[in-house]
């Protein structure tokens, strides 16, 4: 393993649950702008890899929600499947404005991840977690 990959696995291995998802989120919208770019380009086999990527990840944000939680969890995993079924469109039909309609949601996301991530950890543990197998 070179020495960026090995970097890159031990980040990912220490994070916690919350910045693993902001991660997620960081991810899908690089491969996003990227789909976004290759379309207008007419790189249509780099525009599919980037959207089946980011709909792989929209998936692994869905993984992870405890549905146990209730209306929040419920929530984005219907946001999620939106997310899932626009990209799988935009993709067949490289549809730039489909990317550009979800983009901005998702950052919206992530951005109340990352307010989530400064509250203190016993205001997270009092809350309870939508992410299933953690505390928080």
């Amino acid at each position: 393993m070179n020495p960026y990959a090995a970097y890159k696995k031990q980040s990912v291995a220490t994070m916690t649950p919350i910045e693993v998802i902001i991660k997620l989120y960081d991810e899908c919208e690089g491969h996003l702008n990227r789909a976004i770019h290759f379309i207008e380009n007419k790189n249509y086999a780099e525009a599919h890899n980037a959207l089946d990527t980011s709909s792989e990840i929209v998936n692994a944000l869905r993984s992870v929600l405890d549905m146990r939680a209730g209306e929040i969890s419920q929530n984005l995993d219907s946001l999620y499947e939106f997310f899932y079924k626009q990209i799988i469109f935009a993709d067949m039909k490289k549809d730039i404005a489909v990317i550009e309609e979800i983009l901005p949601q998702i950052s919206e996301l992530k951005d109340a991840f990352v307010q989530i991530s400064k509250l203190p950890r016993d205001s997270l543990m009092a809350r309870g977690s939508i992410l299933s197998g953690t505390e928080g």
